[in-house]
């Protein structure tokens, strides 16, 4: 028997009425459990089955998959579904985790990040994208790819007129080393004071920090380019939904205009 904290981040439909869920717990990372009859009207495992639920679980471990004995919700996180933009940065988020973290290995300072962040994002109301670049920043580095921004990673430079940031390289590079990686992406001043910012700046305290829609979109860009660059993908599902239908809703009011 385990018990154990856990946040479900995928939940799939398994026969008639069970599911199969992947579950990142305190005590032993990334689990798939099987929920029998979850998916029945009456089931007492409805709520702790659902994405974003953070409950509270005992597990009887078998060959394939981890059961549930009990589970008791600690907080189900309904308020992330009460806007589309907020939802959406909430399935990145899980997403995210669900597809970069290790089968079955620990990381508590990742499970409290999330936890954390996804507290902060179900009271949020605006500035969703400065919440999701800074966990980004913080997780990557938890994840073992922190990306080196103190000074060039390849020569050591601390001053320079103006930085790239290298995928390849794992950070920022100077203008004398451009020539290292010529597909690192330009990092003007502004996006850089702003990525050291996001990377140290505690999850509580981002009202602090101003910055424009651009430039934060900008910095989402590079940030995304490199966590895809570590993690192997091409892409995350939940963002390429929200980016086409932002881009369609765009279209719209143009047209009506």
């Amino acid at each position: 028997m385990i018990k154990t904290e856990g946040i479900v981040l995928r939940e799939n439909k398994y026969k008639e009425s069970s599911k199969i869920l992947s579950v990142y717990t305190r005590k032993n990372g990334k689990v798939s459990v099987m929920a029998r009859g979850a998916n029945r009207p009456k089931s007492r495992l409805l709520a702790n089955t659902q994405v974003f639920s953070y409950n509270e679980y005992q597990f009887r471990r078998g060959r394939n998959f981890y059961y549930i004995n009990q589970a008791d919700i600690i907080d189900s996180f309904y308020a992330i579904r009460e806007n589309m933009e907020r939802l959406v940065y909430g399935f990145f988020l899980l997403e995210l985790v669900e597809k970069s973290v290790p089968m079955e290995e620990a990381n508590e300072k990742i499970f409290f990040l999330l936890l954390k962040t996804l507290k902060t994002l179900a009271v949020k109301k605006k500035d969703f994208l400065k919440l999701i670049l800074a966990f980004e920043l913080k997780y990557i580095s938890f994840l073992g790819y922190r990306p080196f921004i103190e000074s060039c990673v390849i020569c050591g430079r601390g001053q320079a007129r103006e930085f790239r940031f290298s995928n390849f390289e794992g950070g920022i590079i100077c203008d004398n080393c451009y020539t290292k990686d010529l597909r690192a992406k330009a990092l003007d001043r502004k996006t850089y004071e702003l990525l050291v910012r996001l990377m140290y700046m505690p999850l509580d305290r981002l009202e602090e920090i101003e910055a424009s829609d651009v430039l934060l979109n900008k910095l989402q860009n590079i940030i995304e380019s490199y966590i895809l660059y570590n993690i192997d993908r091409r892409g995350f599902n939940s963002l390429d939904f929200f980016k086409i239908n932002k881009f369609n809703l765009a279209r719209t009011d143009i047209d009506k205009e």
